[in-house]
């Protein structure tokens, strides 16, 4: 197996837009949201764009919050595990079809699912915290971001 090396240097080479989007992903309010739910939508999201570096990183921080590994390990699953809140499940849907905007439909119906369990700030604070995730994700896998060997 080749290990994949970096395009260009893109964090050096726009380093203004490579702070903003630092920053950005500092600003996410996870306390509204609790930080493992945040942490679970990155995880799911990186799992779908196929960004190794992402869901290593969001594994990783999931395990610091104490999350059991079994559970993360179901995370691609989680329609069928038995570990997921209802929260954890109406945000996790949400990000998947925000996600795959071009091919599924975020309706009204899908709304009113996610709105009987979050308020208003707490969707605004989860379509930025899906947003962020979904740019990390293809900036990292675009440009080849390695995955270290060890963490």
């Amino acid at each position: 197996m080749t290990a994949h090396a970096p395009r260009v240097a893109y964090s050096q080479l726009a380093p203004q837009a490579f702070k903003g989007l630092y920053q950005a992903s500092g600003a996410l309010r996870k306390d509204r949201l609790g930080a493992r739910l945040v942490e679970l939508v990155f995880l799911r999201v990186s799992q779908i764009n196929g960004c190794a570096y992402c869901m290593d990183m969001h594994w990783r921080d999931l395990v610091k919050l104490d999350a059991d590994p079994r559970h993360l390990n179901a995370v691609a699953g989680w329609r069928e595990a038995p570990f997921f809140s209802e929260r954890e499940r109406a945000a996790l849907r949400w990000a998947e079809l925000v996600t795959d905007i071009p091919h599924k439909d975020a309706s009204d119906q899908e709304f009113a699912l996610l709105k009987a369990v979050f308020s208003d700030e707490e969707i605004a604070d989860l379509a930025f915290a899906i947003a962020i995730i979904n740019a990390w994700n293809l900036i990292s896998v675009s440009m080849r971001n390695p995955l270290p060997e060890q963490a």
